[in-house]
C-alpha cells in the first residue's frame, strides 16, 4: 500500500523554494539510485490562499518514506524549507487507500 506525506505551508519566497526542492529533488534521485522508494512529489498552489502550498509526496511504502526522513540529506533540506516558510509547515501522513485514473 503506497504511503503519502504532505507538507502545508506558507512562503513568500516560493521561487527559492521551487529552487531548493528542484535541487533535493536531483541530489535525493542520484544518491539514492532510484530506490528511495518515491513514486511521485507534487507541488500545489492554493488557488484561495495567496502563498499558501502543499507539497503531496508518494512514496511506496510507510517503511520507505521513513527511511527517506531519516537521511541527513533530508533533514537538512527540511531545515532549509523551514527557513524559507513564513511559519512553522504542518506535515500529514496517509495511506493510499484507492486510486483512480481516467
Amino acid at each position: 500500500m503506497n504511503f503519502v506525506q504532505t507538507i502545508s505551508f506558507t512562503s513568500t519566497r516560493m521561487d527559492e523554494m521551487q529552487k531548493l526542492m528542484d535541487e533535493f529533488g536531483e541530489q535525493s534521485m542520484a544518491s539514492q539510485a532510484g530506490d528511495g522508494g518515491f513514486v511521485r512529489n507534487q507541488v500545489l498552489k492554493d488557488r484561495d490562499n495567496e502563498n499558501a502550498y502543499v507539497v503531496v509526496a508518494e512514496f511506496v511504502s510507510y517503511e520507505k518514506a521513513m527511511e527517506n526522513s531519516g537521511r541527513p540529506e533530508t533533514d537538512a533540506f527540511a531545515k532549509k524549507m523551514a527557513e524559507l516558510c513564513d511559519g512553522p509547515p504542518t506535515f500529514g501522513n496517509y495511506d493510499l487507500l484507492s486510486e483512480e485514473t481516467p
